[in-house]
């Protein structure tokens, strides 16, 4: 992506929601953008994985973890997943582990931080709803578009 998101803040700043969370980048790609797709979990990844597996190329997995940092969403294997399938990004509320080599994987990473303990494999959650988290509601199918300076949301596709 070489647009950046204080220059679409400049052109679209009526048509965006700007994120209140500071994220922290973990993928190799600082920069990247694309239609939302949506899950929401509580410190359980099953949900998160047959997301990966399915949506859409170039699509942005939204994850609302409910914040949690007792264990990661996601980690080596799962950007794995994303990076195979050819997958924009992968934004959470909540954890990630395996940073280095997640560091070295071919897409977006952003999460609130790190923790090595897995999550637990029950395959609780909702999949495709719209999510509350930062100040954004993220709708399933808007457009997210993250850098180095944040993350901002629009209804539609900025860019093309």
């Amino acid at each position: 992506m070489s647009i950046k998101t204080a220059d679409l803040c400049d052109d679209f700043s009526n048509e965006l929601q700007v994120c209140s969370v500071e994220f922290q980048s973990y993928g190799k790609h600082k920069r990247f953008s694309g239609p939302i797709a949506t899950v929401k979990v509580f410190e359980d990844n099953v949900l998160v994985k047959e997301a990966l597996q399915t949506i859409p190329e170039g699509s942005v997995l939204v994850v609302d973890g409910g914040g949690s940092k007792r264990c990661a969403l996601m980690g080596d294997n799962l950007g794995d997943i994303a990076q195979t399938r050819k997958l924009a990004g992968v934004i959470i509320f909540g954890c990630v582990r395996d940073t280095v080599d997640i560091g070295e994987q071919n897409i977006g990473v952003f999460a609130l931080g790190s923790n090595p303990l897995k999550s637990v494999k029950k395959g609780k959650g909702e999949q495709n709803v719209p999510l509350n988290f930062g100040d954004i509601e993220w709708v399933p199918g808007h457009y997210v578009y993250a850098d180095e300076d944040g993350v901002v949301v629009a209804a539609r596709h900025l860019l093309g």
